[in-house]
């Protein structure tokens, strides 16, 4: 007699997150490989790293955000979305990869996973210089420094900017791209990173175990505050009379996060002459391609502090949750 042959579909490894809770509620699963559209690229993850984006998602906090992280249980049930890998498959409609093509961007279905799929402007070439790991590192911290420096902070060169929290993800990558746009750069960390942030390019180093930025004298044409440990008025004695402040990620409470420093901000520039602005960044194809153009010329190179295997992701986001992270944390898959 005839046997029926029952079609499974391919399967793959992930990191997957049904609830708002802790690390330890994070499973490796094996779940369905994502399936590929007529405009879709599939990656093979070789590396990814995590953001407190995925913090967020982890614990949907702060709770103003619900709408946007889910109501009851994350949206987004894969954590990740910066991704170095390469490319498996096409839709029949893409254009600009191949299989095979080493690419780096943003695996938006959830980058901790041994596939991910997205579209092609999702994605960009990996920098031939770098690793699978030192390219995963790049895209959402990256862009972010980019974006909120020449973007929003419209830094010019020869203009003083200050970043606080210089040892970060971000603020590694803002300190070597302010300092490639030109800027006279002051990065603000604690005494354990002091060499790193001068050998990345700072002019100065605050230690602020040590000293108090907001009260040294010294006025800054742009702050990038990217802790959020600090009040609007400490900030604001930091900037020149016409200075440019951007508050971009970090702190608050559970409930509000970092929206109470965004709206005293908001409401406080409509009576200064300073500019006191908040940011969120784009992932943008475009600020990949000048990030890897960056990365070709020797100005900027990824800071990575350690590597996990996927297995270990609760592990590496319990980590990333210290806050006190000397660049980025990259998972190997």
């Amino acid at each position: 007699m005839p046997v029926d042959v029952v079609a499974t579909k391919p399967t793959m490894q992930a990191i997957v997150n049904r609830k708002y809770g802790s690390p330890d509620d994070l499973r490796l699963q094996e779940i369905d490989k994502p399936a590929l559209g007529d405009d879709g690229v599939l990656v093979r993850v070789r590396a990814a790293s995590i953001n407190p984006y995925d913090w967020h998602f982890m614990r949907g906090l702060p709770y103003v955000a619900r709408p946007m992280l889910g109501l009851r249980k994350p949206k987004k049930s894969i954590p990740g979305a910066d991704v170095a890998g390469q490319v498996e498959a096409i839709g029949k409609n893409v254009t600009q990869f191949r299989p095979g093509d080493e690419v780096f961007g943003a695996g938006w279905g959830g980058s901790l996973a041994e596939y991910v799929c997205g579209g092609e402007n999702d994605f960009a070439p990996k920098p031939a210089s770098l690793s699978f790991e030192h390219a995963a590192a790049l895209p959402m911290a990256g862009c972010t420094a980019l974006q909120t420096l020449r973007d929003r902070g419209q830094l010019q060169s020869g203009q003083s900017v200050l970043i606080n929290g210089a040892a970060g993800g971000v603020g590694t990558f803002a300190v070597q791209i302010a300092k490639a746009l030109g800027g006279d750069v002051t990065g603000v960390c604690s005494t354990p990173n002091v060499d790193l942030i001068s050998s990345l390019g700072s002019d100065q180093v605050v230690d602020y175990t040590r000293e108090d930025f907001t009260r040294s004298g010294r006025r800054y044409d742009l702050v990038l505050d990217l802790v959020a440990n600090r009040s609007l008025s400490d900030l604001r004695r930091a900037l020149t009379p016409e200075g440019t402040l951007v508050l971009s990620g970090g702190g608050g409470g559970r409930l509000l996060g970092p929206v109470t420093l965004i709206l005293k901000a908001r409401v406080r520039s409509r009576f200064v002459s300073q500019r006191l602005l908040s940011f969120f960044a784009q992932l943008r194809r475009d600020d990949l391609v000048v990030l890897t153009e960056l990365i070709e010329a020797g100005k900027v190179t990824p800071v990575i502090d350690r590597t996990y295997p996927l297995s270990e992701a609760p592990e590496a986001i319990r980590y990333l949750e210290t806050g006190h992270t000397r660049g980025k944390i990259v998972i190997t898959v």
